[in-house]
């Protein structure tokens, strides 16, 4: 059991025999009043974010994921094979339970299975990835870095908001969390 006080952004815990994860938190001290925890939840089995409110102190149930490295091969229909790095083995998972995921990944790039008693939950993604720009508006002389942004398409399929001077065919450093522009690769 783990105190909500505890609780830090990646948590997995356990509520009502469902998993979830802390995407985000925050501890309320009202003036009149008991603390509490507000926190953002993501349900690891269907992907729905709930938001939960936690009396301070209160104890829920720690999971034990386990992490297993390995690398995304292919698309077949609606599911995504990946592979073990150490044992060559196979392993399925399905659109729906990688949705989100799914703008970011690569073929060939290594990632971390999620598994819970043998249940594959998920992939984890590196905090950052490296991707193309497939389509943009081209840059004009005289754009400054800081002078706004223009809307990107990469090669995942992933829109995102650039700088004016990126231009088709540039490697653009992504951060995965929220899929926001970082740099050019």
């Amino acid at each position: 059991m783990i105190s909500v006080n505890d609780f830090r952004t990646g948590l997995t815990i356990m509520i009502d025999g469902q998993l979830y994860r802390v995407m985000d938190f925050q501890h309320v001290k009202p003036g009149k009043g008991a603390a509490f925890v507000r926190s953002k939840l993501r349900n690891l089995r269907n992907g729905n974010v709930t938001e939960k409110t936690f009396r301070a102190g209160e104890k829920v149930e720690k999971a034990q994921i386990d992490n297993r490295k390995m690398q995304y091969l292919y698309a077949q229909g609606d599911s995504h094979v990946f592979m073990d790095m150490e044992s060559y083995e196979q392993t399925e998972l399905s659109s729906v339970q990688i949705e989100e995921e799914l703008k970011y990944l690569l073929e060939n790039m290594e990632v971390y299975i999620q598994s819970y008693q043998g249940e594959m939950l998920g992939v984890e993604l590196p905090n950052t990835v490296v991707l193309e720009v497939k389509e943009t508006e081209p840059g004009i002389k005289g754009d400054t870095a800081s002078g706004g942004s223009k809307p990107a398409v990469l090669e995942t399929g992933l829109v995102v908001q650039v700088p004016f001077f990126v231009n088709e065919g540039d490697k653009l450093v992504i951060n995965t969390s929220d899929g926001s522009y970082v740099s050019r690769a």
